[in-house]
This record gives C-alpha cells, structure tokens and sequence, in this order.
C-alpha cells in the first residue's frame, strides 16, 4: 500500500516535469511579453502628453498645464496597466 502511494506520487511528478519542459517559455513567447509590457507603458504617456499638448494649443496664451497633468496620468495609467497585467 505505501508503495503504491510513492509510485504514484512519483509518477504525477514524471508527469508535471515533462508537462513543464514542453510548455518552457520560447525567446519569441518571452520577447512578446517584455514588449507588451513596454507598450502598456509607453502608449498612455505619450497618448496623454499629445492630447494635453493639443488642448493646450486650444487655449489662448502659453500654457502646459494640461500637457503636464495628462502626462502624470499616463505615467500613472501605464503602470497601473503594467501592474495589473503581472499580477494575472
């Protein structure tokens, strides 16, 4: 009986292992992710730093009020972005 137990348990780890070796992450599988992540960062700053710019160039006078505030919040928005998608 307790032999039977370890011949089982060892064969479920054989099983995982293999299972583990097939799914191993691939240099394209990995750069894919790494680039995804750049771009979840990247695309809400500058996204926020163009529409704040053209706002700004809507209103009369020099101003960078709104290029400075939506520029926080695409830094801000990136990373929540970046968090969210690492914690899945």
């Amino acid at each position: 009986m307790n032999s039977l137990k370890l011949k089982d348990r060892i064969e479920n780890q054989v099983k995982r292992i293999k299972q583990a070796q097939r799914e191993k992450p691939t240099l394209v599988s990995q750069t894919t992710y790494i680039t995804t992540l750049g771009l979840m960062i990247v695309l809400p700053i500058v996204g926020g730093a163009y529409l704040g710019h053209w706002i700004d160039s809507l209103m009369a006078g020099y101003s960078i009020r709104w290029t400075i505030t939506l520029l926080l919040g695409g830094v801000v928005m990136g990373f929540f972005n970046v968090y969210f998608l690492i914690k899945d």
